[in-house]
């Protein structure tokens, strides 16, 4: 399970993504940017980023530390956004939080070059996860000393939102021609010839099994988090051996 750390202070609210995370303090005396099961998607967002974000970490990317942070919504009492106190209020229990990157940037394509190697591996990443979120438009990388880190997984893998759908919506293709490192000619071959023997069935229960039990709980068709853990897994142990087939726009 990922490691457990209680909200201590709420610093400032977020407001670049939809969603509104929050910077906060944790009793760890670590910064993290949290990630509220009351907003958006709600829990199914968090099991995205924890699934990601462990899965890529596993991989060689670099991700944010994530860390399951237990909030009191007596945090929010002193926030004087309405918004932003109704969130807090709706939260309380277990929540994502990822490590602040401190003095981390938002990556830019024309200040910051990227070689095919690594573009290739992010690119066959997000297509094995079916991240719909990393276009030029809005890249989802932070570039911190000279490193390129990848954030916000909260919209992929769309078939968590329709299991009886799951297999057929995760065998589709994915299109990269929008993709924020497409125009560095991503080397996918070379990405999957080095990243799909990695995803083994032994690898995913690993990081199936960092997704807090809370956030499983009651999933319609599934009488334990540990099923709900195997359907996660399942697509992505499928997809992870015939994906760079069908990733489309990269040439």
């Amino acid at each position: 399970m990922l490691k457990e750390v209680a909200a201590t202070r709420y610093i400032t609210p977020l407001r670049e993504g939809g969603s509104l995370p929050g910077l906060i303090e944790a009793d760890d005396l670590g910064t993290y940017v949290l990630k509220f099961t009351g907003a958006g998607q709600g829990r199914k967002t968090l099991v995205a980023e924890v699934v990601c974000g462990e899965l890529a970490r596993r991989l060689g990317l670099r991700v944010p530390r994530l860390v399951a942070v237990a909030l009191d919504p007596v945090l929010g009492l002193g926030e004087p956004d309405q918004q932003v106190q109704e969130l807090l209020r709706s939260s309380g229990g277990t929540n994502l939080g990822m490590d602040f990157l401190s003095g981390a940037l938002g990556f830019d394509p024309l200040a910051f070059p990227v070689d095919p190697e690594e573009a290739g591996r992010i690119v066959w990443f997000d297509a094995l996860v079916n991240n719909v979120d990393r276009s030029w438009r809005n890249p989802n990388l932070l570039v911190r000393r000279g490193e390129l880190w990848l954030i916000d997984h909260g919209a992929t893998m769309i078939w968590h939102h329709n299991w009886p759908s799951a297999k057929a919506s995760a065998a589709r293709p994915y299109d990269a021609s929008d993709h924020a490192l497409a125009r560095f000619r991503p080397d996918v071959a070379a990405a999957a010839a080095g990243l799909a023997p990695l995803v083994t069935a032994d690898l995913l229960a690993e990081v199936t099994a960092e997704i807090p039990d809370v956030w499983l709980a009651d999933e319609p068709g599934f009488d334990t988090p540990d099923a709900l853990r195997r359907a996660y897994a399942a697509p992505l142990l499928e997809r992870a051996t015939v994906i760079h087939d069908r990733i489309k726009g990269t040439e």
